[in-house]
């Protein structure tokens, strides 16, 4: 029997069964795609006891993320709600250069340069050398290894606890759930503040947003089991903001449960109120979810039939991790989506993994022209038509396929 990763309740109830996929990073180079590629179920769960949405771990942590793919640098609208963090970060709690930042999961230094800027002194942990190393490159301290426990305790030896402890996008990352949480207790000052960003579980389904299930991702979080299992490591949520990354996230803002200058502010009630309204708490809700990816396929396999039918050419826009699940799921190859494009120099000239969809650079789109462009990272949609309006110039269309595939002017 499938235990909780948190409360190890046990895992009976079914959220979405997306059947089998490829790890959603694993980017293939040309002398791979004659090779056996590992496919892994995604299948999430629920927990009947804490409502924690999740997968099973069939790959380390340490395999997923010590090369990874993904640099945060290459998207501007997530460098300047990264900026615009730091801001409000300043102004609300006054961090200056006496403050102590470090960052979790702190990519290619993305957000930790703008703190470099004002004179905070940062520190970034990241487990991906090859991300690391570019964070380095723009003069921000980073070491390379996974946060846990030992690694908290090992910076508190050193002198190194946070007035300001953050993370963006990698609560759901982690499969040691509460070795995670317990290390954020040790490596946090007596008065310092706790920021964690993660895509809200109740626009997740609402939104039918399944394709950011996929196996680098653990957990998929709402804010009711985020408090209880930060209060079980003795950390209090105290505020909470609603922020439209990743097409709707949270971000929780922390302390140590004893800290009494934070009181708990009424946005924490309110969005749990929010979550209760919308069933997150009856398991009936998380059953009948997977009908509606079921509709969002046909929907979408609908559109690239008709198209094909017409004559007409459609391509890809973004490799992110959300596509591979899309396109993996619905069995998209370049029978329907002749080739996708990236900005990241880091996934140009690869192949989707699984479906083998080859990535090029964006000024292919220039040179064949095709009639649709099928937005993958969907939640930087308006980004991406802002940088691919030219498309009009011969006739092109956009389309999303989240919460159904539907074809924009």
């Amino acid at each position: 029997m499938l235990k909780c990763r948190h409360c190890t309740g046990e895992l009976t109830v079914s959220f979405c069964d997306l059947g089998m996929s490829p790890l959603a990073n694993s980017y293939l180079k040309d002398d791979q795609l004659e090779r056996m590629e590992p496919f892994y179920p995604l299948h999430a769960y629920v927990c009947s006891n804490c409502f924690l949405v999740q997968l099973q771990e069939f790959e380390t942590p340490e395999h997923i993320f010590t090369d990874y793919a993904y640099f945060s640098s290459f998207s501007d609208s997530w460098v300047a709600h990264a900026k615009a963090y730091v801001e409000d970060m300043v102004a609300r709690f006054g961090f200056d250069e006496t403050s102590q930042v470090i960052e979790i999961a702190s990519n290619d230094g993305y957000l930790l340069q703008f703190f470099v800027e004002k004179k905070v002194p940062v520190l970034g942990i990241e487990p991906a050398a090859n991300c690391a190393k570019a964070a380095e490159e723009k003069g921000i301290p980073t070491l390379v290894q996974f946060f846990n426990p030992e690694t908290a305790a090992s910076l508190c030896e050193r002198g190194q606890q946070a007035d300001l402890l953050l993370g963006n996008n990698v609560l759901a990352h982690v499969p040691s759930l509460n070795d995670f949480v317990r290390g954020m207790k040790i490596a946090l000052k007596p008065q310092g503040i706790i920021t964690m960003e993660f895509p809200h579980l109740l626009r997740l389904m609402l939104e039918n947003q399944f394709d950011t299930i996929y196996h680098e991702h653990f957990s998929y979080l709402s804010l009711y089991t985020v408090e209880k299992v930060f209060a079980h490591h003795g950390l209090r949520v105290f505020d909470v903001q609603e922020v439209p990354t990743h097409g709707g996230s949270l971000r929780i803002f922390a302390t140590h449960a004893e800290n009494d200058e934070r009181p708990t502010g009424p946005n924490v009630e309110a969005v749990k109120r929010a979550e209760s309204d919308a069933g997150l708490q009856s398991l009936d809700t998380y059953r009948a979810f997977s009908d509606r990816v079921k509709a969002t396929k046909r929907a979408l396999l609908r559109f690239l039939v008709e198209a094909r039918e017409q004559g007409k050419s459609v391509v890809g826009y973004g490799a992110p991790a959300k596509g591979n699940t899309l396109l993996n799921y619905c069995g998209v190859r370049t029978d329907f989506l002749d080739y996708t494009v990236d900005r990241s120099p880091h996934k140009q000239d690869r192949f989707l993994p699984g479906v083998h969809v080859p990535i090029y650079g964006p000024e292919r789109i220039s040179e064949t022209k095709p009639d649709y462009l099928l937005i993958l990272p969907w939640n930087l949609q308006d980004e991406i038509m802002k940088q691919m309006a030219h498309i009009r110039e011969w006739g092109g269309q956009f389309v999303v396929p989240i919460p159904s595939a539907k074809v924009l002017s």
